[in-house]
């Protein structure tokens, strides 16, 4: 039995595939280092150094998404999900730290669907960082209307109810994010309370102080 030009056939195929993965993975490596660190910048108020970074993920996802365009095997392999996830979480805590009014859609950021919905669940975290910063600075509603935002987010999240398989377990982030957005609900009730306190004993100090 004659398999030689069949094996030959099918390591060339295998060569091919090894090749466009070895483009692929450093290319999700960089854009999700390139987020880390973007993410890091917005929280920073460094925009025009988050913008950089996030263009050079892009660039990133784009040239590891070519690598694999001719390989279906490893186009879905979990890899450029991965950067794909980070790059939507960064853009949507931009828009969440800027007070955007409009969050970027999937078609925007051109990402797949379920990275974009797990990129906004870990953008709630980054949200919760962004409220707990405003907090210490003693800005209660601004971190109040980033708590609305978080709300709006984990409406679209806890809609989504598919299997994993589709979503990429988006239930467990899911799940966290509630987590978070309680205790970030809760830190800023005990802020608002301890704020009001605040208010009381000043007006009461000037009432003391005042004339007779």
């Amino acid at each position: 039995m004659d398999l030689e030009r069949t094996s030959e056939a099918i390591a060339r195929r295998f060569d091919s595939t090894m090749q466009a993965r070895e483009r692929a993975l450093p290319a999700s490596r960089a854009a999700i280092r390139s987020c880390a660190n973007a993410i890091r910048a917005i929280h920073r108020g460094e925009l025009d150094l988050a913008h950089r970074l996030m263009d050079e993920a892009r660039a990133s996802i784009d040239a590891g998404l070519d690598a694999v365009r001719d390989h279906p095997e490893i186009r879905f392999a979990g890899y450029l999900q991965d950067a794909q996830k980070e790059f939507a979480e960064a853009k949507i805590t931009e828009a969440v730290v800027s007070g955007a009014t409009h969050a970027p859609t999937p078609e925007e950021l051109a990402v797949e669907d379920a990275p974009y919905l797990n990129g906004m669940a870990e953008a709630i975290g980054e949200a919760r960082r962004h409220t707990l910063d405003l907090l210490r600075h003693g800005r209660i509603a601004d971190g109040e209307a980033v708590l609305s935002a978080m709300d709006d987010m984990y409406a679209v999240l806890v809609t989504m109810d598919y299997p994993d398989a589709i979503t990429g377990n988006l239930r467990r982030s899911t799940d966290v994010a509630r987590s978070l957005i309680e205790k970030t609900r809760g830190d800023l009730s005990v802020a608002r309370v301890s704020q009001d306190l605040h208010d009381a004993l000043e007006r009461h100090t000037r009432q003391i102080g005042g004339p007779s």
